[in-house]
């Protein structure tokens, strides 16, 4: 909640009309409210990022100022992170970093998902520029690890609070079978109990039967033996009938009481039924829940399972996606190193690279004197190592000055290029890394010297004129240049004495305000005829 304050902010500066940098800053001057000032100072920060890095920077510190002030976790996030827009503008790495860590922390209090993604890609890709790999790391799984545990979607975190839930609540419901499950055996106990007790009555009812009849045949057979003495005796007839009479109340007595105790008995088997009955139903309940709580066990078993298994797959695939990053900037690297970083675009995206013309590029040739000679005298091993410590220290030079392409080299030659852009340019940043590698080689000769060391000394030479430059073939990608000016620019090198930066009448014209040159006059070349040369002697201050 407390990330809505500055996302209402945010969105209704943005919904505002546009307004122009004057208007806003009068706005400001006449702002009442704390609010308002952030708000401005946000609109402000974002108007002269364009425009004015510094400018920007400054309104960025005082919406994130303000905003600390009120407890605007949010503003302060974002202020934060347009602040470090601003330096990255400014090339200021080191407080690019501070106020991203800021914006990192204030997003992380307002929970704004998106700006700590944001942000901290930003941080990665900056420490990864600083070749700080380790750093950069760190930075990504401090981000994982907050969002295992505090982000809103599904997460690792959340999947296993899920999973405790549903444990928590599947071992209630097995209590409750299980009280249910006793208080059924409790119940069918009683009614077993009270079985028993119905077979003792049945059982006393079939021995009172039994008593019953032998009453009944005593009394019958009393009865015969009254009759027959009636009978001897010769009774009168009204005896005879009370005799008759008293015969059949017995024996209608004797039935009432056999069919009232059949009654009885008929009740009593019925109840023992019904007894059996509820207690088969019984075991039938205590058999299903028994399969419904393995039934449940098994299935949160599963779902364990499965949690274990996602959680698994989750980290594999992490894993995975950073390897892959790690090797396509790996490759990326590479490709920017043999060529220029918009061809390389190019061909990642098309698979090929267009071939474009330069009309005014400027082409340097370095060539060591007696280099066969030289080569004799040290070992293979030795050679190629002098070799690459002066291609190497080449490469410094010209990577510390704008607008410089290495092409390649060829043998003992070295091949780079200046102005490979659609619009004009002047050769001063070449001219000068040209000056440098003569002063790197006389320092590395004056040391072989004291060394007693054989030692490699150059001739450069530097011609500008249109050429064409592209990437041929489709195996082991070369990106190189053709025209009349690179021939021209070796005839300035092959004319060149050791130690020295001989540069063409074309290119003389171009830095003639911003180097101390002395002239040749005209020096014969090859298939070209007469040409102008001057040797390069120092830049003016």
């Amino acid at each position: 909640m407390r990330t809505l304050p500055a996302c209402l902010l945010v969105f209704f500066a943005l919904s505002l009309p546009a307004q122009t940098v004057q208007e806003l800053e009068a706005q400001l001057k006449n702002a009442g409210s704390a609010k308002e000032k952030m708000s401005l100072n946000y609109q402000l920060a974002e108007e002269w990022l364009k425009k004015d890095a510094n400018k920007s920077i400054a309104y960025a510190k005082a919406a994130h100022q303000l905003a600390i002030e009120q407890n605007n976790d949010g503003m302060a996030s974002e202020s934060a992170y347009l602040a470090s827009r601003g330096y990255d503008r400014t090339r200021d790495d080191r407080n690019e970093d501070v106020w991203l860590n800021s914006a990192v922390k204030y997003a992380m209090e307002a929970k704004d998902a998106d700006l700590i993604i944001k942000t901290v890609d930003q941080r990665s890709r900056l420490a990864v520029k600083q070749r700080n790999e380790r750093k950069a790391f760190q930075i990504v799984q401090e981000a994982f690890d907050y969002f295992s545990k505090k982000s809103s979607g599904q997460s690792l975190s959340q999947m296993q609070a899920q999973y405790e839930v549903q444990k928590a609540q599947l071992e209630r419901d097995k209590q409750q079978l299980l009280s249910e499950k006793q208080r059924l055996e409790k119940d069918i106990s009683g009614l077993a109990d009270e079985r028993d007790n119905l077979k003792q009555d049945k059982t006393l009812l079939t021995e009172r039967q039994k008593t019953l009849e032998q009453e009944k045949q005593v009394v019958e057979e009393e009865i015969f033996k009254k009759e027959e003495e009636i009978q001897q005796v010769s009774a009168s007839r009204a005896r005879a009938l009370y005799i008759a009479e008293h015969r059949k109340r017995m024996i209608d007595s004797l039935e009432t009481k056999q069919v009232m105790d059949s009654l009885t008995i008929s009740q009593q088997e019925m109840a023992i039924q019904n007894a059996e009955l509820e207690k088969e139903q019984g075991r039938y309940l205590t058999y299903l829940l028994g399969i419904v709580s393995v039934f449940v066990l098994i299935f949160a078993f599963l779902m364990y399972l499965r949690f274990l298994a996602k959680k698994k797959s989750s980290k594999l695939l992490e894993k995975q996606n950073k390897i892959i990053e790690q090797e396509r900037q790996r490759s990326d690297e590479l490709l920017y190193n043999i060529m220029p970083v918009e061809v390389a675009k190019e061909l990642k995206e098309k698979g090929s690279a267009t071939a474009q013309q330069f009309p005014e590029a400027t082409i340097l040739f370095t060539d060591f004197k007696n280099f066969t000679t030289i080569a004799e005298r040290l070992s293979p091993e030795a050679l190629v190592k002098e070799l690459n410590n002066c291609f190497r220290a080449f490469d410094h030079i010209i990577s510390q000055h704008t607008g410089i392409e290495k092409i390649k080299t060829i043998g003992d030659a070295y091949l780079c290029a200046s102005g490979l852009v659609k619009h004009k340019t002047i050769p001063k940043e070449i001219v000068q890394a040209a000056l440098e590698m003569q002063e790197f080689l006389e320092d590395h000769k004056q040391e072989k010297i004291r060394l007693g060391l054989p030692y490699f000394e150059a001739r450069i030479g530097l011609h500008t004129g249109p050429v064409v430059a592209g990437v041929v073939g489709f195996k082991k990608f070369a990106y190189d240049i053709w025209g009349d000016t690179v021939n021209i620019a070796a005839r300035m090198e092959e004319q060149c004495e050791p130690g020295q930066v001989n540069i063409s009448e074309t290119t003389y014209g171009l830095v003639k305000y911003n180097f101390e040159c002395q002239p040749r006059g005209r020096v014969p070349v090859k298939n070209k005829g007469m040409m102008e040369m001057y040797y390069v002697k120092k830049a003016v201050r």
